[in-house]
């Protein structure tokens, strides 16, 4: 959160599973639309949050499996741990916050005594959840014996069933709810209250994020029934919640658009990426499209032209360099040329390129420094590096776009290429 000064444009807190991430699209096409709009209009002065039911372990496994993007703060094992940042730094305020009335051994002895309850994964035990597996007939019945018994030992939690299958027990002061208002009250006190909050949710333990005041909320078109029944009882008439017809990150982009919270169009959405038309120079947005295009070239989907390697080669300007991230110098006018020999060799294949954590500086009045961490899927192998690229848009018209002059790549740690001559750019 320190990397933001002022509040955020838009702050959006998403839950994963069969909300960002779409486990029936094997493609991934609708994750990949979201992570392309992001980078492109959002990362520089937004925040991505991540609100889980996934334990750390469990989380970190869906990252290696999803194309999925570096979120600003993490929140896991159904709001009761709360990280920040790339090395995941927890907070310890709400670790403090939630010992309030919860005993863990207590939770343990009372529910051991229910054989109809399944314990979940080791992974998914953690210091204030307990978690279970149970039949969906007998989930009420023991839910309210169980409250009952914790009320008696003097404790203060919540019992939260969802997925039609997973009971979790929290201290009463947890929960996804719960903590995305510990969030913004955080953020409130320094003075960074962000401008619009979008939450995004497909199942019940995601209820509680649409009952924070003043945050708009999208149930994706897949959300459960459990989901669709809490919104009856309770936000039916909240004008700020929406269930949409798009399923998952899709669901996501079409509530941004819906409740006008910024600009909607994936740029994977614009069939011609050369006729987009900006007001001002967005170095994000160059990135994005860049690297689109790049897929796109690989992919075939787009004609062997010289006509698009003649609009790439007047972007980098002639002296410019890349440094491969073997460490091998060429020239960017040299890279172009290069593309000739790679349009269409990921035809019919799973190939594709996302990048993440796309970061402008400026460091001059027509200059950025633009550092990202570009991805690539090919198959069932992915690779990444990391890239800072300098743009300029000296003696360029809007119209024109920004103009190339340096790349520069290294491999990200356990992430490099076995055969260097694979990776173009």
């Amino acid at each position: 959160m320190d990397r933001l000064t002022s509040p955020a444009r838009l702050m959006i807190v998403s839950d994963l599973d069969h909300t960002m991430v779409d486990h029936h699209d094997s493609e991934n096409l609708s994750l990949l639309r979201f992570n392309a709009l992001w980078e492109a209009n959002y990362r520089d002065n937004s925040l991505l949050v991540f609100s889980t039911g996934r334990s750390p372990t469990l989380y970190k496994e869906l990252r290696k499996e999803k194309p999925m993007l570096t979120p600003d703060i993490t929140i896991m094992s159904v709001g009761t741990e709360i990280t920040y940042g790339n090395s995941m730094v927890p907070d310890d305020g709400w670790e403090t916050f939630l010992n309030n009335k919860w005993d863990r051994k207590i939770v343990t002895e009372e529910t051991s005594k229910f054989p109809e309850l399944s314990l979940q994964s080791e992974t998914e035990q953690r210091p204030h959840k307990v978690s279970f597996y149970v039949q969906k007939e007998k989930a009420q019945d023991i839910m309210k014996t169980l409250s009952k018994r914790f009320e008696e030992h003097g404790l203060d939690v919540k019992i939260i069933y969802s997925g039609g299958m997973d009971l979790d027990i929290l201290p009463q002061g947890a929960g996804k709810g719960q903590a995305l208002a510990y969030l913004l009250k955080k953020l409130k006190s320094e003075g960074k209250l962000p401008n619009n909050t979008l939450a995004c949710g497909d199942s019940g333990n995601d209820a509680e994020l649409f009952s924070i005041p003043d945050v708009y909320g999208v149930m994706v078109a897949n959300a459960q029934e459990e989901l669709l029944q809490w919104h009856a009882a309770n936000a039916k008439n909240n004008p700020k919640v929406i269930h949409a017809s798009e399923r998952c990150a899709a669901g996501i982009i079409q509530a941004i658009g819906h409740f006008n919270l910024g600009p909607s169009t994936s740029p994977r959405d614009v069939m011609d990426l050369s006729d987009c038309k900006m007001d001002n120079f967005v170095p994000a947005y160059e990135v994005v499209k860049f690297y689109l295009f790049f897929e796109k070239w690989r992919r075939g989907e787009i004609e062997h032209s010289e006509h698009y390697l003649s609009n790439l080669k007047a972007v980098c300007r002639p002296s410019g360099t890349f440094v491969h991230p073997s460490g091998v110098e060429k020239s960017l006018q040299e890279c172009v040329t290069s593309f000739r020999t790679c349009h269409g060799d990921k035809q019919g294949k799973q190939y594709r390129i996302w990048v993440d954590q796309v970061l402008p500086a400026q460091v001059g009045s027509d200059s950025w420094l633009v550092s990202f961490k570009k991805w690539e899927l090919s198959g069932e192998d992915r690779r990444c590096c990391i890239t800072t690229v300098l743009l300029s848009s000296k003696n360029k018209t809007v119209a024109d776009g920004l103009t190339w002059t340096h790349v520069h790549q290294t491999w990200l740690h356990g992430a490099a290429a076995g055969d260097s001559a694979t990776w173009f750019f």
